[in-house]
């Protein structure tokens, strides 16, 4: 499914630091939520690696959606539930899944982005994890930080109509008729042979963070602490791992292209000009210790890479070689550039 969609890429791993990993440890991946397909990819990424037990949203349990999750090995939870019950149990059975060395996935915002900015983690599985972690437990607890991005988030317009509060609701006809209509483009266009995939979809992964070495610095006594105490602790071990979540989140061609075109959308650009100002903000990128994904370790083939699919769909317009945003796209084009704003703001 992955690779039939987007042109898969393992854009950076620190292979030293993860083979340095406890084999006893119980490893755990945090990451960024930009799409549904992040299940898919980051379960196929790390097939060869592990096999991962994640936290699924209520809103996967339909028909043959929630057999291919629970597949992948998801378990499903009721994120807002009040239920003091419910929550003891899910705190049990996610300490039990710890102490027992389950490799597992979370997403410490909690749901997807729907703007396209990174959210602030929420903290709950997190905490869950911490209250029963012990220095001298028999395994080590390590969290490994993956950047995920996407060239083109097949539900980018959705998330953003969820974002607008003013936006009409779409109704199940309309969902299918537009999900229907987009297989059968995608079908006609692969027997013309003119299908392009959409994009790139790249997983970084980082450098993982050991709870014995973190505990043992900052001279933690987790079980000592009250409940005010340890959810402060928790708070800034989950900022942390934003931090580094988001240091690694791969900067890929269409969102380079739409953070430069973002800056002045009335500005209309030369391809020469454009290139230019892109291959400036990859260098400044770069200056961070982030990562830019280069295809074909080509940065002129990444810019005209990520500017073609802009113009394919029609959130760039070109006229008399002049390319300028289409102002009716203007929020599909800043939704993109967002999934790298944290990196402009750090290197501007």
């Amino acid at each position: 499914i992955s690779e039939f969609v987007y042109r898969v890429r393992l854009g950076y791993s620190d292979d030293q630091a993860l083979k340095a990993i406890d084999p006893e440890a119980t490893v755990v991946f945090v990451m960024n939520h930009r799409s549904n397909m992040d299940y898919v990819l980051v379960t196929y990424m790390a097939s060869s690696r592990a096999s991962l037990s994640y936290a699924v949203g209520e809103w996967a349990r339909v028909w043959l959606l929630q057999s291919l999750i629970r597949s992948m090995g998801a378990y499903f939870v009721r994120r807002n539930s009040k239920d003091d019950l419910y929550r003891r149990v899910l705190e049990r059975y996610i300490a039990m899944a710890t102490e027992a060395g389950v490799p597992q996935a979370v997403f410490p915002e909690g749901g997807l982005t729907r703007d396209g900015l990174m959210r602030e983690p929420r903290l709950g599985v997190l905490d869950y994890m911490m209250r029963g972690f012990r220095l001298e437990a028999e395994r080590d607890l390590v969290f490994v930080p993956l950047g995920i991005n996407y060239d083109r988030v097949i539900e980018d317009r959705s998330l953003l109509r969820k974002a607008n509060p003013d936006a009409a609701r779409s109704s199940l006809w309309h969902t299918l008729r537009v999900t229907g209509g987009q297989v059968f483009k995608q079908m006609r266009l692969g027997l013309l042979g003119r299908r392009y995939r959409h994009g790139y979809a790249c997983v970084n992964f980082g450098k993982p963070l050991s709870m014995r070495d973190y505990v043992r610095t900052h001279a933690l006594d987790l079980r000592a602490l009250d409940d005010a105490a340890r959810r402060h602790v928790v708070a800034t071990l989950g900022q942390t791992l934003m931090q580094q979540i988001g240091l690694i989140i791969p900067a890929l061609p269409v969102p380079l292209v739409a953070a430069v075109l973002m800056r002045d959308p009335q500005r209309s650009w030369s391809e020469l000009e454009l290139k230019s100002e892109v291959q400036e903000l990859m260098k400044r990128i770069e200056a961070l210790g982030a990562h830019v994904y280069l295809p074909r370790s080509d940065r002129d083939y990444a810019i005209t890479v990520g500017l073609r699919m802009l113009l394919l769909r029609r959130l760039v317009q070109e006229q008399d070689g002049l390319h300028c945003p289409n102002p009716q796209e203007l929020p599909v084009l800043a939704y993109y550039a967002n999934s790298i704003a944290h990196l402009q703001v750090q290197c501007a």
